[in-house]
């Protein structure tokens, strides 16, 4: 039998990393900076982690940041998909630069006010954890890095639609 030819065994999602796997640049990205590398709520980390990098870019106008935030999306796709399978995981929990960019769409309504940057983080974290219809479709049946990254972006447009409705018919936010 060639051992060449036997695909190795999934690993557990939650798996430790092997020693060294955060000083490649592309692991460190995916792992937000190192956030995800939290033994508990990597997701949560992730998403707490993606706010003060949003800062850095928040004042761009509104083309320039929803540009920004594809850019970090598609090269997310390449992160992901490359993380995971050096990992050989599908989603492991410590991949949270889909966090990053599902945080980011539900910032995009640039909250002016700390209450709207904790709205955007719960209502994201909600999305994301509980995975409602479309989430979960997506979630089940989206392979490789877009498959990590399309759930979390969904959550986020659905964070900022609730955002946006919040601030138009309860409190202005922003």
């Amino acid at each position: 039998m060639n051992d060449n030819n036997v695909t190795p065994e999934p690993k557990d999602p939650k798996a430790p990393l092997p020693p060294g796997f955060l000083r490649n640049p592309v692991h460190f990205l995916a792992f937000g900076f190192g956030s995800g590398a939290m033994p508990k709520a990597p997701g949560t980390w992730g998403s707490v982690a993606a706010i003060p990098v949003w800062y850095t870019f928040a004042w761009l106008p509104p083309v320039a940041y929803w540009l920004v935030v594809l850019a970090a999306f598609l090269v997310g796709i390449w992160l992901c998909g490359k993380t995971a399978n050096d990992l050989n995981v599908h989603d492991h929990g410590g991949i949270v630069w889909d966090e990053f960019v599902g945080m980011w769409i539900a910032l995009g309504l640039f909250p002016g006010q700390i209450i709207g940057v904790l709205l955007a983080f719960a209502l994201f974290r909600l999305f994301d954890v509980v995975k409602p219809w479309p989430i979960s479709w997506l979630d089940a049946r989206m392979p490789g890095g877009l498959g990590i990254m399309v759930d979390d972006v969904v959550a986020g447009i659905m964070a900022l639609a609730c955002l946006w409705a919040i601030n138009v018919w309860v409190v202005p936010i922003i």
